[in-house]
């Protein structure tokens, strides 16, 4: 347990979202680990989801479970407390649910007065709250600076007509307001959903994504200067803000039960069958616990992995709602070298074992990043637009190679997945993405690199006077 002199007090309010919930609850326990007091605060079904921590940390770890109200969730399912536990119509709605804390946060804050309060993209109505307490709040993001550059536009550029997004086209490619090249955008289909979800989805919900930004004291990301200086220094410019990078929180800096992990009975069969594979041949795949797959999907990415010849470990959840499975006769076909996971399964246990080679992903961003942490090439099919745009910019970088899918609908073939997986594994072209995925991954495992992020970002918060900030600019 790390010394401090000036013990800090943080309280985290996520989305609730376990992909939001999770880095918070990460970067909480890293903190607490240095001896500040941490006050991790959701609803009671996602703080029982929770993966169990060290016990020396419940001295400076405190979870608190705030009830959502019958009266906010009446288009809700029953028990529904995260995304994962509804369809993404529902999601305004859990919103709604979300907003209904304000009353019971507001007298949590008031009797644990902490020094700061970390708060995420959909809690608009934290900063209120935070500044009638005398709280200064932080707008914590875990995905990069250059989804919300991409996304969301600052006031100064908002108010110049020449800025104006309102054809598909715009979201094309990168903002008028990017000053640097980039590929960054979003593909025809992609922009059509995107409409449509703002069109049908979001009306019953107050989400105000500008207002969450702009009220906060300060932003800071999940992120590091390695990966994206220049977006950092850009929101720094186009919000008048401190933008801070807590570094990426790898693995290799996590506080994990490993003891618990590598005795689970899950784990022991996986790596029975992966300690029989050769170094660096199998492509590992998951697509997280929301993306919701089609029968057409699934059939073409299953075809797509037997069509490629590679030994593969596919992690397949059922997901609540779906009836999509696996084409017939497709395990027996492949069980002399494949092996598919219908339960939970230890991904940082399987990513680090070296009979991996490639990490075949929906690009969720904490996906991506224990991905790279291993040094893997990522072969991408990203579903919701942030996997989009962190899709483009790994393909940008060449350490991600992207499925083709028709630009209209978004469909994609066996044969363009079988094709994408043998350029990331063993094509002569794709050398340059594993050279440049091993490269990267030495800047993301390192744990003393993104410690340092951590102690600056802690150490900024211990000295921050509100009355005396500046934009502060990184670079790698």
């Amino acid at each position: 347990m790390a010394k401090n002199d000036k013990q800090l007090h943080i309280a985290m309010f996520p989305w609730l979202a376990f992909g939001h919930i999770i880095p918070y609850f990460e970067l909480a326990k890293i903190i607490a680990e240095k001896g500040h007091i941490v006050t991790f605060i959701s609803t009671p079904r996602n703080i029982n989801r929770l993966p169990k921590f060290p016990p020396h940390l419940n001295p400076f770890l405190n979870l608190v479970g705030l009830p959502l109200l019958p009266k906010h969730k009446a288009n809700l399912p029953e028990n529904a407390e995260s995304t994962m536990d509804i369809p993404s119509n529902k999601t305004p709605y859990l919103q709604v649910a979300y907003e209904g804390l304000q009353e019971s946060l507001f007298e949590l804050l008031k009797t644990t007065n902490p020094n700061w309060i970390f708060y995420d993209f959909t809690a608009h109505f934290v900063p209120p709250l935070a500044n009638t307490l005398q709280i200064p709040c932080a707008y914590f993001y875990v995905c990069p600076a250059w989804n919300l550059c991409f996304l969301n536009t600052a006031k100064p550029q908002l108010e110049n007509p020449a800025n104006a997004r309102t054809k598909p086209e715009d979201f094309f490619g990168p903002p008028k307001w990017v000053p640097f090249p980039s590929k960054i955008g979003l593909k025809h289909y992609e922009v059509m959903n995107l409409f449509t979800d703002i069109k049908e989805t979001y009306p019953p919900a107050t989400f105000k994504f500008g207002e969450a930004i702009s009220s906060g004291d300060l932003l800071a990301f999940r992120s590091c200067p390695e990966l994206e200086s220049e977006w950092l220094n850009l929101l720094g410019e186009l919000h008048n803000k401190p933008v801070l990078p807590v570094g990426l929180i790898p693995p290799s800096l996590q506080v994990r039960m490993v003891d618990d992990e590598d005795n689970n009975p899950v784990w022991l069969k996986i790596k029975s069958w992966l300690d029989k594979q050769g170094q660096g041949s199998v492509v590992y795949v998951a697509f997280g616990s929301q993306v919701k797959l089609t029968q057409e999907d699934l059939t073409e990415l299953a075809l797509g992995l037997e069509l490629s010849g590679l030994p593969f470990l596919w992690a397949l959840r059922k997901i609540q709602g779906s009836s999509a499975d696996l084409p017939n006769e497709f395990g027996d076909r492949t069980k002399d070298r494949g092996l598919v996971c219908r339960e939970w399964v230890p991904q940082l246990k399987i990513l680090e074992h070296e009979s991996v080679g490639a990490y075949f992903t929906h690009c969720g961003g904490g996906s991506v990043l224990e991905g790279l942490n291993f040094g893997h090439v990522l072969v991408t099919l990203p579903f919701l637009v942030d996997q989009s745009l962190y899709a483009r910019v790994l393909e940008d970088k060449k350490l991600g190679i992207e499925i083709p899918r028709n630009d209209r609908d978004g469909s994609f073939t066996r044969s363009s997945v079988a094709k994408s997986l043998r350029l990331a594994m063993v094509d002569k072209e794709g050398s340059i993405y594993r050279k440049n995925a091993k490269e990267m991954g030495l800047v993301v495992s390192d744990r003393d690199r993104h410690d340092r992020y951590i102690e600056n970002y802690l150490e900024y918060l211990q000295n921050y006077n509100k009355a005396q900030y500046s934009s502060q600019e990184f670079s790698s």
